[in-house]
């Protein structure tokens, strides 16, 4: 099962800490994957949710657990230049990272015949039986439940 802590996040939301380069290096330090947004603006890379808040270097993003989450175009398109697992989606079913993980849309089914990754499965009590990886704001509650169910 591959591990995804939610913008830092492990045991909880944490709002005034996600996205957040020293959360997401906690995360990462406990040897979680870490799904992170990031916002293009005016040619610079912004870690944050509703809207670019933190500058963060295409390097940190290239490091190894993050997945990030595009969302804008040009900050998808710069991240694909460098190599960056990422994704883009709105409230698609399913979408592709850069990688060829199926990221799934919370409350959507998953398929064990190619790695697909549950999203937030707490907030709709989603079965994450035929799932590959949990990304999750309780990802330590998953982590040590070995059922997976929360």
């Amino acid at each position: 099962m591959i591990y995804i802590s939610h913008r830092g996040n492990l045991t909880g939301k944490n709002p005034e800490l996600e996205n957040t380069p020293e959360y997401i290096n906690t995360a990462l330090a406990k040897g979680y994957h870490c799904e992170v947004d990031v916002f293009e603006q005016d040619g610079v890379l912004l870690l944050g949710h509703d809207d670019g808040q933190t500058p963060i270097d295409i390097q940190f993003l290239r490091g190894s657990g993050i997945i990030a989450h595009a969302k804008n175009l040009e900050a998808f398109a710069t991240m694909l230049q460098h190599n960056v697992h990422c994704f883009f989606h709105n409230t698609d079913a399913y979408t592709l990272t850069s990688r060829n993980w199926i990221w799934a849309y919370p409350d959507q089914p998953g398929t064990l015949s190619h790695p697909t990754i549950a999203v937030l499965p707490e907030q709709h009590n989603t079965d994450v039986t035929n799932f590959d990886g949990i990304c999750s704001d309780l990802i330590e509650q998953y982590k040590n439940d070995k059922t997976n169910s929360i």
